[in-house]
């Protein structure tokens, strides 16, 4: 796999980790279905082991993203 994919993946998560920063749920969000498709498309056409590690291990980060962001709804309510 192309080491661009996890950079364009790197790129995202921190778009949405900005995103958080900014108190912007909606955005991040948004931002973080995006990253989860494209990922989704890596875990699918994935062969290397190598690669599927990585690939785990972004899988975590965009969950612990995602709860950050429901907390982040439930502070704005």
């Amino acid at each position: 796999m192309e080491n661009n994919k996890f950079t364009d993946l790197k790129k995202g998560v921190q778009e949405i980790i900005d995103l958080i920063a900014n108190r912007n749920a909606k955005e991040a969000n948004n931002k973080l279905v995006e990253v989860s498709e494209v990922l989704d498309e890596l875990l699918d056409y994935s062969e290397d082991d190598q690669d599927l590690i990585e690939i785990s291990k972004y899988q975590v980060l965009l969950n612990q993203l995602h709860q950050s962001i429901i907390s982040l709804n439930g502070q704005a309510n």
